[in-house]
């Protein structure tokens, strides 16, 4: 049997990396006025970020249609027998919901779905680890049993400069949105079954970030192998200088730098910053 292995757009793994290990992708989509944009096929991050800068709207945001799905799951039944889907977090888009749809609707491949309950490059390495394994010629249930088991430790905390975009984007509780802006704090936010909630309440962003070391080093200080990565808005300065103090720090930990892309950017906002990771 052979396994094919599909992740949406919002894992952001580069381009590269996704052909060197055959991982298709199906993207999301950012509507900024009167045009939708595929993300990466029709609009970089950084692309992105400026025209936020110059729109007089906030843009909005789209999952893949269920036509894309189908188109994408019947061109991979010519070649393989089974695939993975794995999506951003079923809490936060119906992607999950509609794969499971297009699945019921192709014939000659099997398509497993596999909801990562977070989004971005933490989405990413349930991604990257099953392309492995599927390469390696491991079968679905072996595959699936190791993303449940990256799922036990697999951890990631971000903060976001102002907190009224994941509000208006339905993504955050309205109350304490509200609440954030009208203290002015920073908030470290995580995800819990499959929804975007504060993990605890916090002044600054030095202190926010200080919080999300802290609870990185009580992983990292056991000395286990550890993959991670700081993601960032647009603030790639203060990213590469997060991932200098862990360097530093750690010899245990593999840590590389990663962005909120369109679709996410979207829901955050410019200058949020997030650390995700897992024992390998």
């Amino acid at each position: 049997m052979t396994v094919a292995i599909i992740t949406d757009s919002t894992s952001y793994i580069p381009i590269q990396t996704r052909k060197e290990k055959q991982i298709h992708m199906i993207p999301l989509s950012v509507v900024m006025g009167h045009r939708t944009y595929r993300e990466e096929l029709d609009i970089t991050t950084e692309e992105f970020y400026q025209k936020i800068k110059e729109a007089e709207t906030l843009p909005k945001t789209s999952q893949p249609s269920i036509g894309a799905m189908t188109e994408t799951f019947e061109e991979l039944s010519k070649t393989y027998d089974h695939a993975i889907f794995i999506t951003l977090s079923s809490g936060i888009s119906g992607t999950y919901q509609s794969a499971v749809t297009a699945n019921s609707m192709v014939e000659g491949i099997e398509v497993t779905t596999y909801d990562s309950e977070i989004s971005c490059l933490a989405q990413g390495y349930y991604v990257l680890e099953a392309a492995d394994m599927a390469l390696a010629g491991k079968d679905v249930d072996t595959i699936i049993q190791r993303l449940d088991e990256i799922k036990q430790s697999l951890k990631a905390y971000f903060m976001v400069d102002d907190l009224s975009h994941l509000h208006r984007g339905g993504r955050l509780n309205g109350a304490q949105a509200l609440i954030g802006s009208m203290l002015q704090v920073k908030p470290v936010l995580h995800f819990v079954d499959t929804k975007i909630v504060p993990f605890e309440k916090i002044r600054t962003e030095k202190k926010a970030i200080k919080r999300i070391l802290d609870l990185f080093d009580e992983d990292a200080k056991t000395g286990a192998p550890i993959e991670a990565t700081v993601i960032n808005a647009n603030r790639q300065e203060k990213a590469e200088q997060i991932k200098q103090r862990i360097e530093e720090k750690y010899d245990n930990v593999d840590i590389t730098l990663s962005h909120f892309g369109p679709v996410i950017g979207t829901h955050i906002g410019e200058g949020g910053l997030g650390l995700g990771w897992y024992k390998k």
